[in-house]
């Protein structure tokens, strides 16, 4: 099964670059083909429909199809002020954005959205773990028609859970991880059959 797994942080030291970075390595023992993807690496600018007139950027085109060819999705989401990171927001409104005039992006905006199978990680150094950011996500993606997995974890005390080697530190972190991997992983192989 194919798995897109990115975080919404281009902080060096971001937790939830380094989650993402761990959720790969879980996801591909068990058999997963991953894909990690670095937001900060795309070139998009902030979303502005002056701005899109002129022509949609070309790494926009390029994130809406590394999403179309992965049926299952990690997001591992930070939290800023309560709620989702601008980066995340700002990729997700150009991804379901339509392209106008073009063969296969034209007319459907939730076309690299729809049906797609997608588990929520955060962490974060604080109690919650990035718990509220999640809170933001999942009705944005449910508007946007992704199947949301009901199996979620937020990461507490972010700057304590990694070990040296950047895997997780202890077995019941690792546990929780691997449960969401888990389901998005069977969620997307009942949905998406050909793709596994």
């Amino acid at each position: 099964m194919k798995l897109l797994v990115f975080a919404g942080s281009s902080r060096a030291a971001s937790f939830n670059r380094q989650l993402a970075n761990a959720t790969a390595r879980l996801a591909r023992d068990r058999g997963a083909q991953v894909t990690l993807l670095e937001l900060g690496a795309l070139d998009i600018p902030l979303y502005n429909a002056d701005l899109e007139a002129q022509g949609t950027p070309p790494d926009v085109i390029r994130l809406k199809e590394v999403m179309l060819a992965h049926p299952g999705w990690i997001i591992c989401s930070p939290e800023y002020n309560g709620g989702m990171t601008a980066l995340l927001k700002n990729a997700l409104d150009w991804a379901s954005s339509p392209v106008k005039g073009h063969p296969e992006w034209g007319s459907n905006g939730i076309r690299p959205f729809a049906g797609k199978v997608v588990g929520m990680l955060s962490a974060s150094p604080g109690n919650l773990g990035g718990l509220r950011s999640l809170g933001q996500l999942a009705p944005l993606l449910r508007n946007l028609q992704c199947w949301v997995a009901p199996q979620q974890f937020a990461l507490a005390q972010a700057h304590q859970a990694f070990a040296a080697d950047g895997n997780l530190a202890d077995a019941p972190t690792q546990a929780s991880v691997q449960a969401v991997v888990d389901q998005v992983l069977m969620a997307a192989h009942a949905l998406h059959p050909d793709h596994a």
